[in-house]
């Protein structure tokens, strides 16, 4: 048996996406910009998945715009709106548990004069909007908060910050933009960014079956925001360069399977998270990082460090037997020695800092291969202890 228990770092693109990709890419392949009928034919697909993609949120078509993906989107939501809007302030406010697209955009804003404040969270992960409120100040222009932890699946207060950001603009006759990081909560929650108070959201397509190299940020209608590339004025001159007509065709074809018979398919990633939490109990020397109540935790993510077990360790003993999982975000994992800060943040253990492994399930994933997987940390914990004590 094989499971595929990675689906935070990537998904494998779906039936249909694939179709809707290769049709763009052979038959409908022309320019969205040029004149003729390839050009129309090309633009009607860009068109529809945007289209597409607004249906799920409820909001105007004219208000995706598409993007190489969410670090593209991250980095243009806060860059862009960071220098639209420089004369009302040079305050940003965020947490210590953002992943690296939102974290380094933001440090590249410090050194050019912007104040960063970073909200602590809680043992779970959770900022408090409590602390929110404190920070924000005349100065403040953008606050960014992510939907969903994308190490230990916290869901993040979003709507409680946004009611406080709508509060404090309309006390203070200010206009503070709210960013989300929606990367690991779209397709995985009902979101409604005008409900919500979102100005800007940051959506990645191979989070959800898309492809990779695909993605969009959602603009609110007013939100003053610079555009960061330049060139042919394509997207209404806010994100220029030649669309990428078979990635937006397969994102939008993507979010409109991942919005149908949605309740089932959440309901199956709930059932493996309470499997896998279970299980996990009943072996010894496991320690659940993720948020065990269901309302306060996404439905797709489990972390859990083993005592005694480097996560790099467990990782490849379990890859040996078809089972495929993480040891933090797979964007960092390439760094030397990797230490979570998100980890570090909620004030793990330090004995168990490198014993984290996440699982991370889509609306394919089995409880057979739950209990597959179970059987195996059953199997191969014990031995690995024994030996790393050696």
């Amino acid at each position: 048996m094989e499971a595929y228990l990675d689906n935070s770092a990537t998904t494998p693109v779906s039936e249909g996406v694939a179709r809707v990709v290769m049709d763009a890419m052979t038959h409908d392949f022309g320019n969205p910009s040029s004149k003729h009928q390839k050009g129309v034919e090309a633009e009607r697909l860009v068109r529809g998945a945007r289209e597409q993609i607004a249906a799920t949120m409820h909001v105007s078509p004219g208000e995706i715009f598409f993007t190489s993906g969410g670090t593209e989107s991250n980095n243009w939501a806060l860059i862009g709106a960071a220098l639209a809007n420089r004369r009302s302030g040079n305050h940003i406010i965020t947490t210590a548990v953002e992943h690296a697209a939102v974290l380094q955009p933001l440090a590249f804003l410090e050194e050019m004069g912007f104040r960063v404040t970073h909200l602590h969270a809680d043992a779970h992960g959770r900022i408090s909007p409590e602390e929110l409120k404190d920070a924000l100040c005349g100065d403040t222009i953008l606050v960014s908060i992510m939907y969903v932890n994308n190490e230990i699946g916290t869901l993040e207060p979003v709507e409680e910050a946004g009611a406080v950001i709508r509060a404090w603009n309309r006390e203070h006759g200010k206009d503070v933009l709210f960013h989300v990081d929606a990367i690991q909560a779209y397709g995985k929650y009902r979101i409604a960014p005008k409900r919500l108070g979102i100005d800007l959201m940051s959506v990645s397509g191979h989070k959800i079956h898309a492809p990779k190299g695909s993605g969009f940020l959602y603009v609110r209608p007013k939100a003053k925001i610079r555009p960061l590339i330049l060139g042919g004025g394509q997207q209404g001159g806010m994100r220029s360069g030649t669309d990428n007509v078979p990635g937006a065709a397969g994102l939008g074809e993507a979010a409109a399977e991942a919005y149908t018979d949605f309740d089932r398919k959440i309901a199956g990633m709930r059932a493996c998270r309470r499997q896998l939490i279970a299980g996990l109990h009943t072996i010894e020397g496991t320690h659940l990082v993720t948020d065990e109540e269901e309302r306060m935790s996404a439905p797709h993510i489990v972390n859990c460090a083993f005592e005694g077990v480097r996560s790099e360790v467990l990782l490849h003993a379990l890859e040996e037997r078809g089972i495929y999982v993480s040891s933090g975000s797979a964007c960092s994992s390439n760094k030397k020695l990797p230490v979570s800060s998100v980890l570090q943040e909620i004030h793990l253990d330090r004995k168990l800092l490198e014993s984290a492994i996440r699982f991370s399930f889509s609306d394919k994933t089995t409880i057979e291969q739950i209990d597959y997987t179970l059987d195996a940390l059953r199997q191969l914990l014990p031995v690995l202890r024994r030996y790393s004590r050696r």
